[in-house]
């Protein structure tokens, strides 16, 4: 592994930039490759793997971290047979490069074609979990781009054996993998990545709202992420009260530590009463912590949410409860305290779940599920590096299509501009071709 006590961060970033170049001639073949010897590396590689987390998990547990983050933190057996499923998967996936999403012919001989390119060089930083970095590496590798990684300072031990696994794993595949994944130490080396914006193409930021907000605020290099996951599910007054029941739990308590869990349920004052006693008392038994308005404190057990809990990400047992009086204020209150990451409605009526899919201004809406599908796993997309709100470029989980640019290629006979000016003797076609 490439250490950077050895480096500049600049130096580190002029390799990665050179690593870019080359990667862009592996073939598919040699790309999947790596990522099975990858994931034959992890399996052979498990017991260091798991030995080297769980020192960094005695060290947390000192400090002591949040439980959210603990549990974050932990690779174990299961994690190890996840990132393995993981690697397979995106190694079925097909080559999101040199896909032509377009052909024009300009004129006769001459051939304007766009199409699907690596971005470059990519720094991320995250928080916590390990397992980010394998399904970070893999999409990178897979998509041709280089990539610079801060863990956080909990997970240091796992994180140098992943990428030591991981480097020796793709060096045995071809040489040209050389410097394409490298681990940055400390938060001032990552910092000094962000004025890297002549060598780094893109960042991608994985943790709190403060941590993606005063990235964003320092760094000319583009951005892709969301700073929070304030996820609403909306129980309509014709839902199915048993559907509605499973997955608003699932929502919330099948793994509340991640930015995809439901952190606000809305509920029709039609439904409240048959619905908030009984979804109560399944939480309860999950030791959920309710927070809810007036109108649904009459009807459950719960303290009171202020106007901070609509807009608070809990990534824990806590959820914040409310009653509406129609649709219309349900999507209301989702497009004024959401985050734009992934809303749900319950409902029996198609045109009601469509009007909420159209109108609620979230980068994933759902219909009768939980919110925790919004992965890129879970998509087909193999893998994803993060979940973006942005509005430019890549929207949702972002897999390896969303890790693509494209770039104009144009082929031609001689043709020269200035037989197309003026009373020039050609004229442009600009015909569609398949």
């Amino acid at each position: 592994m490439l250490s950077l006590t050895m480096v500049t961060v600049r130096e580190a970033a002029q390799r990665a930039k050179d690593a870019s170049y080359r990667m862009q001639s592996i073939s598919l073949e040699q790309r999947n490759e790596a990522l099975e010897a990858i994931a034959s590396a992890l399996e052979s590689k498990q017991e260091k793997l798991i030995g080297a987390n769980k020192k960094d998990m005695k060290d947390a547990e000192a400090l002591p971290l949040p439980s959210a983050l603990l549990k974050r933190l932990r690779y174990d057996e299961l994690k190890v047979e996840e990132s393995v499923a993981s690697l397979h998967s995106l190694a079925e996936q097909e080559d999101p490069l040199g896909k032509v999403l377009s052909r024009t012919e300009l004129d006769r001989g001459l051939v304007l074609e766009k199409v699907t390119c690596p971005i470059g060089v990519i720094g991320v930083v995250f928080e916590s979990r390990p397992d980010a970095l394998v399904q970070i590496s893999s999409l990178c590798l897979k998509s041709g781009n280089a990539v610079l990684l801060k863990g956080g300072s909990e997970a240091r031990r796992t994180n140098v054996a992943l990428v030591e696994v991981i480097e020796a794993a793709a060096a045995k595949v071809s040489e040209r993998f050389g410097n394409a994944v490298q681990l940055l130490s400390t938060r001032e080396e990552f910092r000094e990545l962000l004025a890297q914006h002549d060598l780094i193409d893109l960042i991608i930021p994985r943790g709190s709202n403060e941590l993606v907000r005063s990235i964003q605020d320092s760094t000319k290099i583009p951005v892709l992420g969301h700073s929070a996951g304030i996820c609403h599910t909306y129980v309509d007054e014709d839902a199915d009260l048993d559907m509605a029941v499973e997955v608003c739990y699932d929502a919330k308590c099948q793994y509340p530590a991640v930015c995809n869990a439901m952190e606000t349920m809305l509920v029709h004052q039609k439904m409240a009463p048959k619905f908030l006693p009984r979804v109560a008392d399944r939480f309860r038994e999950a030791q959920v912590e309710l927070r809810g308005d007036e109108r649904a404190r009459r009807l459950i057990d719960a303290v009171e949410a202020t106007e901070e809990d609509w807009a608070t990400e809990y990534n824990d047992l806590v959820l914040s409860v409310g009653v509406v009086d129609s649709l219309d204020d349900a999507i209301d209150h989702i497009n004024r305290f959401g985050s734009h990451h992934t809303d749900a409605i319950i409902t029996k009526s198609r045109e009601k779940a469509e009007r909420f899919m159209n109108e609620v201004d979230s980068a994933s809406v759902m219909w009768n599920c939980s919110t925790r599908f919004a992965d890129g796993y879970r998509y087909g997309l193999g893998a994803e590096v993060g979940i973006s709100t942005n509005k430019t470029h890549a929207r949702g989980p972002v897999g390896l299509e969303g890790l693509t640019i494209y770039k104009w290629r144009l082929s031609g006979s001689g043709q020269i501009v200035a037989d197309y000016v003026g009373n020039g003797k050609r004229k442009f076609t600009h015909r569609r071709l398949p």
